[in-house]
């Protein structure tokens, strides 16, 4: 294993603080950092020696044995679900980050919650209001080529249901519902089993499309409400948790087990074809390049090495090391070569981030000429991330596409979303553009269609009839 890094800044917030010194020996779930603001514990997750400090993380030598014991959280004996989670150092595992003891300190009972603003939500009736509270389980493992949340669900139910009812019980939620794509027939037939008896936990089936696991898009489909891009879950009555996250949330109270592991799919251009390989349980810090050498190491040339998901996911190096919210790592073919053709680029809330896709251009060797904004992608303060008005449900491109016909583009790069892509082509290619998707690289690679024109229903039936 040699050297495990471990990022002071694991989640949302600010960086932890160090509260172990170089030479000091460690054991998993040893506690090494502390938040010095919002943040979540960082535990070590090896048996070994630290051997540096930098600002930015803490380097341990792993130790060649490594036992399957671990040090429990310390928490006083009558500490309550809620003090285990902050504890355990549990935060969103889907990519977000988000400290989940913060999350989880709310109280969904509170009447008052969940009165839908009529402007914001037209369709619903005047004294719409949302009658329960709602713990939204995000099972739709949203990013393409992903396949680890579903192996979860099929492999360890037991712990997923166990997650949920602690999750309903600190935050006095009555109902459950676990949103999931229609497409993982396995995952669904072993919930139906276990949620054969457990009337507050139910299932809503997604379409398979891009983004149906985005926070707003999850309480839009479970609970047919809009959220403005500044209101959270909360204003729906409800708290969404990522599958892996329950599962943690799990462990820290059955187990006292601290958050120092991590689940993740690793696939693409690798030795031995594209098939998806699961690793469960990988101790946080491990790097990119011994995560892919175990999965078969990468098949002659490539493009470039993605962390996460080939949406949101940034390009990253062979030394990088994986957190607690890494949920991917794809080895992409090699990018095309356009020979300095003009491009425009398209930047949508959904996808990467402007300078990822001016990246991405430079890859393929394109001049970048216009850059234009999805009409749906608003920036709530200046500098921060782009928030899509209407996550999965586009209104369409064609003014954009002018621009980029106007800018004299040969070529345009779009990081939509599958309707947003597919109001792309509605017009894009008549005007003579050709049109790559940012993702198209990584869905070459783990041998997933092209998003262009969407070839799915954007409706769902609620039956599950195999």
């Amino acid at each position: 294993m040699g050297k495990v890094q471990l990022l002071l800044r694991q989640h949302v917030g600010a960086p932890c603080a160090p509260c172990v010194e170089v030479g000091a020996d460690v054991k998993k779930g040893t506690l090494i950092a502390t938040p010095t603001g919002l943040g979540a514990n960082i535990f070590s997750s090896v048996y070994g020696k630290v051997t540096e400090i930098t600002d930015d993380s803490i380097i341990i030598e792993a130790a060649d044995e490594q036992p399957d014991e671990f040090v429990p959280i310390d928490v006083p004996a009558d500490a309550s679900k809620l003090d285990m989670v902050k504890a355990a150092g549990v935060v969103g595992m889907g990519g977000a980050g988000f400290p989940t003891g913060v999350k989880l300190g709310i109280d969904l009972s509170a009447t008052e919650m969940g009165e839908m603003d009529p402007e914001i939500n037209p369709e619903l009736p005047a004294d719409f209001k949302i009658e329960h509270g709602y713990i939204l389980v995000n099972a739709a493992e949203c990013e393409p080529g992903l396949e680890h949340n579903i192996r979860q669900i099929e492999e360890q139910c037991d712990k997923v249901i166990t997650g949920i009812k602690y999750s309903m019980e600190i935050t006095k939620a009555d109902k459950c519902i676990i949103a999931i794509k229609k497409k993982n027939h396995k995952a669904i037939k072993t919930l139906q089993a276990a949620l054969a008896n457990e009337p507050d936990i139910t299932m809503h089936l997604l379409p398979d499309i891009y983004p149906m696991g985005e926070e707003r898009a999850v309480v839009r489909e479970c609970l047919g409400v809009n959220l403005t891009t500044v209101q959270l879950p909360s204003a729906a009555r409800s708290v969404v948790l990522n599958l892996e996250t329950i599962c943690k949330i799990a462990e820290a109270i059955d187990e006292k087990k601290p958050c120092i592991s991590k689940n993740l799919t690793v696939r693409g251009k690798l030795v031995g074809g594209n098939e998806a390989h699961v690793f469960m349980d990988v101790p946080v810090g491990v790097s990119v390049g011994e995560l892919i050498e175990r999965a078969g190491g990468i098949d002659g040339k490539y493009g470039e090495i993605i962390m996460g998901g080939a949406f949101t996911g940034k390009s990253t190096e062979m030394d990088a090391p994986i957190t607690k919210t890494t949920g991917g790592i794809l080895v992409t073919v090699e990018f095309p070569d356009l020979h300095g053709a003009n491009m425009g680029l398209l930047v949508c809330a959904c996808g990467g981030s402007e300078e990822r896709m001016r990246e991405l251009a430079e890859k393929m060797n394109a001049k970048v000429v216009s850059v234009a904004r999805c009409k749906q992608a608003i920036e709530n303060k200046p500098g921060a991330p782009l928030k899509c008005l209407r996550p999965g449900n586009c209104p369409g491109q064609v003014k954009n596409n002018m621009q980029f016909k106007k800018d004299g583009c040969e070529y345009i790069v779009i990081g939509n979303c599958s309707d947003c892509s597919n109001t792309v082509m509605a017009s894009g290619p008549k005007m003579g553009l050709k049109v790559f998707h940012q993702t198209d690289h990584a869905m070459r690679s783990v041998g997933h269609a092209l998003y262009r024109s969407l070839k799915v229903s954007k409706q769902v039936s609620q039956d599950i009839d195999f």
